[in-house]
């Protein structure tokens, strides 16, 4: 009977073995979908990603491209088309050097015709407010009255010429002579009043006895 009962007994304790093994699995698997079905609802803090096109790249002409004669003499562009490297000491008046490089989309050529980024120039060591009146323009004022003496000035914005060459700002301020009276120009008032004048006189000249 002894014999028949250790068979049973150990036929029990391998089923609660089994029990507690399936038992623990069950409780394991459940935590851990608990834990996933959290993580799923909540699933922490998110990234921002932010994409940055690549910029285009610009094929717009510059403005001052239109002033510059392509594949002319480097030394003779116009300013707007050349950076120098000026030098504001030289002695005023004397003849100066001056090293410079054609700007972005300029192209020139030297004396043989071989194409030219660096070059010199040279120009007399002046400012541009000093440079004689033919190497400017400036604006008109046709509101000025007068052909009295002193003449009357008035303020005018004068730009140089695009082929000369200066120190300093291109465009400066400048007091001018009033050259205008009455829609006519100065010079040509003083010669009607001129005209006027001397008519009177000779009449007054003969009408003596």
């Amino acid at each position: 009977m002894a014999g028949g009962e250790r068979p049973l007994q150990g036929l029990r304790a391998l089923c609660r073995v089994l029990l507690f093994l399936s038992q623990f699995c069950i409780l394991s698997g459940g935590e851990q979908s608990q834990a996933l079905a959290q993580s799923i609802k909540d699933p922490g803090p998110t990234r921002t990603f932010t994409v940055v096109p690549r910029a285009a790249e610009s094929t717009e002409i510059p403005p001052y491209v239109m002033k510059c004669p392509s594949n002319g003499l480097c030394s003779r562009l116009p300013a707007d088309c050349i950076d120098c490297t000026t030098n504001f000491s030289c002695i005023y008046g004397k003849p100066v050097t001056f090293d410079c490089a054609v700007k972005p989309s300029v192209t020139c050529v030297d004396q043989d015709f071989k194409s030219q980024k660096n070059f010199i120039i040279n120009m007399t060591c002046r400012f541009c407010w000093q440079l004689p009146e033919t190497d400017y323009e400036c604006t008109n004022s046709t509101s000025c009255m007068t052909v009295s003496c002193p003449r009357q000035r008035y303020p005018a914005n004068c730009t140089v010429r695009d082929h000369v060459h200066c120190l300093g700002n291109r465009t400066f301020p400048k007091m001018l002579y009033c050259n205008w009276t009455g829609g006519y120009k100065w010079s040509t008032a003083l010669a009607l009043s001129l005209q006027v004048q001397v008519g009177v006189h000779v009449q007054l000249t003969v009408g003596l006895p």
